[in-house]
C-alpha cells in the first residue's frame, strides 16, 4: 500500500509541475500595418486583424481591418479602411464591433461596409471588445477606467474605476478583466474577485476551455494563467522588439494567433 501511494504521489507531483509550451508554426512577413488585435472566426475559417497603421491613438483615418487565412498565406489588408487606430474586435451574428479610439464601429460583415459608429460620452481610449452569447457588447476604456456596455446599440457605463483596464472576455454571465497586473472577474451582480496577479500588465485574454487562460502583455510576454491563480510564462519576445498584443485563439486546434504590433507581423503558435 505504501509503494502504491508513493507512486501515485510521484505521478501527481509530475503532473502538477508540468508546464505548457508554445511552438511557433508560422509568421508572416513584416507587411501587416501595425496589427493590434486578431479575431479568429472558426465557423468561417477566417481571421480578422485590426490595423492601426500609424501612432497608437491617432485620429488620422489610416486604420482599418484586414482579413487573413488561418495559415497566414492569404492576406487582404484593405477589407475595411478609413478607421483611425482600431484595436479590439468582437463579432455577433453578421455584425463586427471594433473599438476605435473614441468610437465603437459596427461593420456589416457580409457587405464589408461600416454600418454605423457609436460614440460613448467621455470615451477617450477604447481598447478591447468582448460579446456575450446574448449579444451584449462590453468595451474597455483604458484612460478613463470605464467598461462600457452596449445593448441594442445603446452605450451605458457598466463598471467604473477599473484603472488601466485593457483586455476583456465574457464567459457566460462573468466578465474577465485584465487591468494592469490585476486579472479579475466580475459576476452578473458586478461583484469582483481576483483571479491572478500577472508579472506584466495584461492585454489579450483568451480562455483555454478548462478554466485556465492565455493572457498576453503588450510589451512582449504570453502567460498561461491557471484557474488557481498560478501564472507560467510561455513566451518572451520583448528582446526581439516584438509586441504580443490582443491575441486570437483556435480552441479546437489550440493555436494562438499573435499580432506583434510594432513588429508588423502575425505569428501562429501551437499550445502544448
Amino acid at each position: 500500500m505504501r509503494k502504491i501511494f508513493f507512486a501515485a504521489f510521484i505521478l501527481t507531483s509530475l503532473g502538477a509541475s508540468a508546464q505548457h509550451q508554445l511552438e511557433k508554426i508560422w509568421e508572416t512577413d513584416t507587411v501587416i500595418a501595425i496589427p493590434e488585435s486578431v479575431y479568429f472566426d472558426g465557423k468561417n475559417k477566417i481571421m480578422y486583424v485590426s490595423l492601426i497603421d500609424g501612432p497608437g491613438w491617432a485620429v488620422d483615418g489610416k486604420g482599418g481591418v484586414g482579413k487573413m487565412s488561418p495559415d497566414g498565406k492569404k492576406w487582404d489588408s484593405a477589407w475595411i479602411t478609413g478607421l483611425n487606430a482600431p484595436k479590439g474586435i468582437g463579432i455577433y451574428g453578421n455584425r463586427m464591433f471594433v473599438a476605435d479610439v473614441t468610437e465603437i464601429v459596427i461593420i456589416d460583415i457580409k457587405k464589408g461596409k461600416i454600418e454605423k459608429k457609436i460614440s460613448p460620452d467621455s470615451a477617450k481610449m477604447l481598447n478591447d471588445v468582448t460579446i456575450t452569447g446574448k449579444g451584449i457588447v462590453y468595451v474597455s476604456d483604458s484612460r478613463t477606467g470605464i467598461i462600457w456596455k452596449l445593448e441594442n446599440d445603446v452605450p451605458t457605463q457598466y463598471l467604473t474605476d477599473q484603472k488601466g483596464v485593457n483586455g476583456l472576455k465574457a464567459i457566460g454571465t462573468d466578465l474577465y478583466i485584465a487591468a494592469g497586473k490585476d486579472f479579475r472577474k466580475a459576476d452578473a451582480n458586478k461583484n469582483i474577485t481576483p483571479v491572478a496577479t500577472l508579472p506584466q500588465g495584461g492585454d489579450g485574454v483568451e480562455p483555454v476551455g478548462n478554466g485556465d487562460f492565455i493572457v498576453t502583455a503588450w510589451s512582449g510576454y504570453i502567460f498561461y494563467v491557471h484557474k488557481d491563480g498560478k501564472v507560467d510564462t510561455l513566451l518572451e519576445t520583448h528582446q526581439q522588439k516584438k509586441n504580443t498584443a490582443d491575441i486570437g485563439y483556435d480552441p479546437a486546434k489550440k493555436i494562438i494567433y499573435v499580432p506583434t504590433f510594432n513588429g508588423k507581423t502575425v505569428a501562429a503558435y501551437q499550445l502544448k
